[in-house]
């Protein structure tokens, strides 16, 4: 057996026992899987925030709080950056689908990851992971997205978001620095060697 296997062996090793002990949750909650409250506590606060727009505020009515900033009722039919948003009805599916692989992979790969040493990576799979859940949630019950957050300054806007699509951008945003520390570090390991 080689010298680096044997840590990686060890953790598969680890997951394997983890999953047959504990059954299906044993098999969810191995490796980095603990990091699963991070996404918990991205979908309630989306879904919360959501709740309170559609319980306070009439679609497209707004609440001013900065020159620069107001808080809308508005509903996107599409992804990001309103994405197909003017299909005819396919893309609701579309989307759940897409977020349902895109789940499950995370699912996947935070179990396959060790339970400690992954810190950026597993948080930011994590928040991808909420993020993704809390718009399919608008997406099964309501059809489309609620957004509310709206930046614009005079005929500046950015496209209104939610807490969902700050939780992926932010993932997003760990994912490419913690892919970017790793290139380096292995870079570095190949010149010291």
């Amino acid at each position: 057996m080689s010298s680096g296997a044997g840590p990686e062996r060890a953790a598969s090793a680890e997951a394997g026992r983890a999953g047959a002990a504990g059954g299906w949750l044993g098999w969810l909650f191995a490796g980095a899987s603990h990091w699963l409250w991070l996404t918990a506590v991205i979908v309630v606060l989306d879904q919360l925030t959501k709740r309170w727009i559609i319980d306070n505020l009439q679609l497209f009515e707004r609440i001013d709080v900065a020159s620069f900033l107001d808080i809308t009722h508005l509903r996107n039919e599409g992804a990001a950056f309103s994405l197909l948003a003017g299909a005819s009805g396919w893309q609701r599916w579309f989307f759940i689908g897409v977020a349902a692989v895109v789940s499950v992979a995370i699912l996947v790969w935070l179990r396959r990851l060790p339970a400690r040493g992954q810190l950026m990576l597993a948080s930011g799979l994590c928040l991808v992971l909420g993020g993704a859940l809390g718009n399919v949630i608008d997406r099964i019950l309501y059809g489309n997205v609620v957004d509310f957050i709206y930046f614009n300054y005079e005929r500046w806007y950015f496209p209104a978001f939610n807490v969902a699509d700050m939780a992926i951008t932010l993932g997003a945003g760990l994912l490419i620095l913690d892919s970017l520390l790793e290139f380096r570090r292995e870079r570095a390991g190949r010149r010291g060697g």
